[in-house]
């Protein structure tokens, strides 16, 4: 049975999925936590809920995946490296160069680093993963599928920013996106479950997870997206801002005394969104809990609810219509109280949930009454799966 290896590897953490294809199986999935960092975790879950766990430094990505490799063949997940027959790679920023998934060799890899700018805390980690794994398992395909490539299919209408063309001819100042393979994943389930082909509907995926996004898909492609040049942009989320006005920026630099923009960004980055906004907790279900007798905490919700909503309805308003709307990621799969939330929000367009069907929590079902114009499904996100199967597509 050919198995796939899937790869999110940061900038001090190495997750993994190691699949059965083509009958899409996890048989084993683990991470390394802290890599680079003292004491590191080495952790895989495998078997009828079996634990292998280690405590020890892991300075380096080769180290990580040799610890890897070798705890598959001592743990007789695998009985050789040669079942292993493709490894995927999520990798953060594909610019404009990587349209789609792509097999990866020493020439790409430098076009990935190359691209490190728009995400210097991941590429790098990412080209550094692939080249580890190209080592210890020679002749393998390494396949790397990009969070922007989903997006590139956007208008020029949807990506350009209102600045000089220069910019982005130079620079390439733009909108890119992300959580393309998150966003891609659940709008071809939905379109599956809905028993329609993709093409034919107008759909709105939202990814609710600690960072959020969403995207209007049209015609079975990215047609616009919350998330801009980085996924700084967009709506209120855990920890970012959302968008901003450029000039307040500046202004609170000033006021801040701040001299370093990187500082600023980390500000916007880390230490705002609904945890800043509640002065209690970037997660959700504190501030859920903490509603009745917390002012601030039912301010975040119902800002983080209100900026969802308006983007949503304008992406409808830009396709003329929607046929569904999709909630994933953390949040969009575990608050149900939230959904609800947004939908009520969206009733001028007919969009009605059932209050039964949507009690649940990360299963795939349509939680939409009846009556309801719009279908509303929930998708829990798969990115593993969707980087597994790029990898067998690309790699035969």
């Amino acid at each position: 049975m050919p198995k796939i290896l899937a790869i999110n590897a940061g900038s001090s953490t190495l997750k993994w999925k190691l699949f059965n294809m083509p009958e899409e199986k996890v048989i084993a999935e683990g991470m390394v936590d802290r890599m680079g960092l003292p004491n590191s975790e080495f952790k895989v879950k495998y078997g009828d809920g079996q634990k292998y766990v280690v405590n020890q430094d892991i300075p380096t990505a080769d180290m990580a995946v040799d610890m890897l490799l070798k705890a598959l063949l001592d743990l007789k997940i695998i009985s050789d490296y040669q079942e292993i027959q493709g490894v995927g790679h999520r990798i953060v920023a594909g610019g404009e160069r990587f349209k789609e998934s792509e097999k990866l060799d020493e020439k790409s890899l430098k076009e990935v680093e190359a691209l490190s700018e728009y995400a210097p805390l991941h590429n790098p980690a990412e080209a550094e993963g692939v080249r580890a794994f190209m080592k210890l398992l020679p002749g393998v395909p390494e396949v790397g599928v990009f969070d922007t490539s989903f997006h590139t299919t956007m208008p020029k209408m949807n990506y350009l920013y209102s600045i000089k063309p220069e910019y982005y001819e130079k620079f390439g100042a733009r909108k890119y996106g992300a959580h393309g393979t998150s966003h891609r994943y659940v709008s071809h389930r939905a379109a599956e479950l809905l028993g329609k082909p993709l093409e034919d509907l107008r759909m709105v995926t939202m990814h609710l997870g600690s960072g959020v996004s969403i995207t209007a898909e049209k015609d079975g492609k990215s047609f616009d997206t919350s998330m801009g040049f980085t996924p700084l942009a967009g709506v209120t989320m855990s920890t970012r801002s959302g968008d901003i006005d450029a000039s307040l920026v500046a202004f609170l630099m000033q006021k801040l005394n701040i001299t370093d923009p990187e500082k600023m960004i980390d500000i916007l980055n880390k230490e705002s969104g609904i945890y800043a906004l509640s002065g209690l907790s970037p997660d959700m279900r504190e501030l859920e809990k903490t509603r009745d007798t917390r002012p601030a905490s039912q301010l975040a919700i119902d800002i983080f609810a209100n900026r969802i909503i308006k983007y949503v309805a304008g992406y409808i308003a830009e396709m003329g219509g929607v046929d569904a709307l999709v909630f994933t990621a953390g949040m969009g799969e575990g608050d149900i109280v939230m959904r609800k939330r947004i939908i009520d929000g969206l009733a001028v367009f007919g969009a009605k949930i059932d209050d039964e069907r949507n009690n649940v929590m990360a299963k795939e079902r349509l939680i939409s009454s009846d009556d309801s114009k719009v279908k509303v499904l929930l998708v829990p996100t798969n990115e593993e799966l969707m980087i597994a199967r790029d990898v067998v597509r690309l790699g035969k």
